[in-house]
C-alpha cells in the first residue's frame, strides 16, 4: 500500500462553493519547492492584498487536509508568491512543547513567512473551537489592515468550519455558572460517576446527553453550562455552517428555472484548497 496525495480546489464566492478540477491529477503531490510551486499558480489570478477593492469581500486562502498531506510545504509557496502570512488552524500547533506529531513549522520555514497562532498557550491552558475563532479573526484583520493576504492552513475542521461559517449564536456563561458546573464535575469524577452525571445533564434537558463519550467530561461541562446559561440545549442553536448549506440548497433549487443564484455573504471570499490522500495498490511495484 503506497499513498497518492492530490490537492483539490475550489472557492467559496458570496457564500457559493465552485468545484475545480483536481489540479495534477495524475501526478503525486509536489514533493519539493519546485513542484509545490505549481500547485500554487493556481493563486495567482487572486487580486493583491494591496489592490483589494474595499467594496468587496476580502479574499482570504484556505488550505486543509490531513497531516502528512503537504499543507506546510504548498502553505509556505502560496504565502510567499502572494506575500501573505501563514494563520495556524491546529489545534495541537497552539501549544508550546508539543512539537513530535503535530508538524509545525521549523524555525527555517518561520522566518521566511509570518506566522500566526503557535506556541502561544501552554499545555495547561484550554482553547476551544470559540477560542480559535476569536483569535483567527483578529489575526486575519490584522494581516489585511497591513496589505498582506491570509492563509489558513491546518487540520482541525471543526475550526475550519467555525472560521469560514461563523461561531454558533450561544451565550456566554457566567464566572458563576461555570464555577458551579465546575464543582459538580470535580464531585462526579471524584467519586467515578459519569452515568450519574449523563443523568444529570439529560433531566437538565439535553436530548443527546446519551451520545457522549464515556468520561468525556469537557464536553458534558460545556453543554451543562449552556443550558444553565441559556435554559436550552446546545442542539437548539444553530450551526453556521448547516445553516449556510441548508440555504445554498434551497437557493439553488428555487434558482434553478433561470439559472441565478444569490446566496448570502460570508465575511470574506474564501479561495480554498483541500489535500487529499488516496490510497493505491502498489504490491509488486517499486516505490
Amino acid at each position: 500500500m503506497c499513498w497518492e496525495m492530490r490537492p483539490q480546489l475550489g472557492t467559496t464566492r458570496r457564500a457559493i462553493w465552485r468545484s475545480w478540477p483536481v489540479l495534477c491529477s495524475h501526478h503525486k503531490l509536489p514533493t519539493s519547492p519546485h513542484s509545490a510551486q505549481k500547485v500554487a499558480m493556481a493563486t495567482a489570478s487572486l487580486p493583491p492584498a494591496e489592490k483589494r477593492n474595499k467594496k468587496k469581500n476580502d479574499t482570504v486562502i484556505v488550505i486543509s487536509g490531513p497531516t502528512g498531506a503537504g499543507k506546510s510545504r504548498l502553505t509556505l509557496e502560496v504565502a510567499k508568491r502572494l506575500g501573505g502570512e501563514i494563520i495556524s488552524a491546529d489545534s495541537v500547533q497552539v501549544y508550546r512543547g508539543l512539537d513530535i506529531g503535530s508538524a509545525k513549522p521549523s524555525a527555517t520555514e518561520m522566518s521566511l513567512v509570518p506566522h500566526h497562532l503557535i506556541d502561544i498557550l501552554d499545555t495547561t491552558d484550554d482553547y476551544s473551537a470559540g477560542s480559535f475563532f476569536r483569535d483567527a479573526r483578529r489575526a486575519t484583520e490584522d494581516v489585511l489592515d497591513r496589505g498582506r493576504v491570509p492563509v489558513v492552513a491546518g487540520g482541525t475542521g471543526l475550526y475550519l468550519r467555525w472560521y469560514m461559517y461563523g461561531k454558533p449564536d450561544v451565550p456566554q456563561s457566567s464566572m458563576d455558572t461555570t464555577s458551579a458546573v465546575y464543582s459538580e464535575l470535580l464531585s462526579f469524577q471524584e467519586r467515578g460517576q459519569w452515568e450519574e452525571a449523563v443523568e444529570l445533564l439529560a433531566q437538565a434537558g439535553d436530548p443527546k446527553a446519551l451520545d457522549l463519550s464515556v468520561n468525556n467530561w469537557k464536553r458534558w461541562s460545556r453543554r451543562l453550562e449552556i443550558i444553565r446559561s441559556s435554559g436550552s440545549p446546545p442542539s437548539a442553536f444553530a450551526l453556521p455552517y448547516n445553516s449556510f448549506h441548508e440555504q445554498h440548497d434551497t437557493e439553488l433549487t428555487e434558482a434553478s428555472a433561470d439559472g441565478k443564484c444569490e446566496a448570502s455573504k460570508l465575511d470574506y471570499d474564501f479561495f480554498c484548497i483541500s489535500l487529499q490522500v488516496h490510497a493505491l495498490s502498489c504490491t509488486g511495484q517499486s516505490i
